[in-house]
């Protein structure tokens, strides 16, 4: 395939330097890490459809999320895409789980 390169490709390209020490997971890493396995163990989510939803995100929103906030994105939309849950559900819980923080933070 020819084209302008996507913000994803990186081969060839002077990345800096590498970062070689361990990531510690937090909590919710955790947590998208067994979603995906859980969705992909119901077959709701082939690797296929992670990496082509991770690499349509676009070059703003790629460059600004984190490794595991590309997986949340590209996981969300594929159940979006396969009506698995709807964008009011989706709308719905992120409300929740904000709220949650937020009381936790004034705690």
């Amino acid at each position: 395939m020819t084209g302008p390169r996507r913000v994803h490709d990186m081969g060839g390209q002077d990345a800096g330097p590498m970062e070689t020490e361990g990531h510690v997971n937090e909590p919710w890493e955790k947590r998208m890490d067994a979603i995906r396995m859980l969705c992909g163990q119901r077959e709701l989510l082939r690797t296929d459809e992670m990496r082509r939803n991770i690499e349509d995100l676009g070059p703003g929103v790629y460059t600004e999320l984190s490794y595991y906030e590309r997986w949340c994105a590209a996981i969300s939309n594929v159940l979006l895409q396969k009506k698995v849950i709807s964008v009011d559900e989706l709308g719905r819980k992120m409300a929740e789980v904000e709220e949650r923080w937020t009381k936790a933070r004034k705690s």
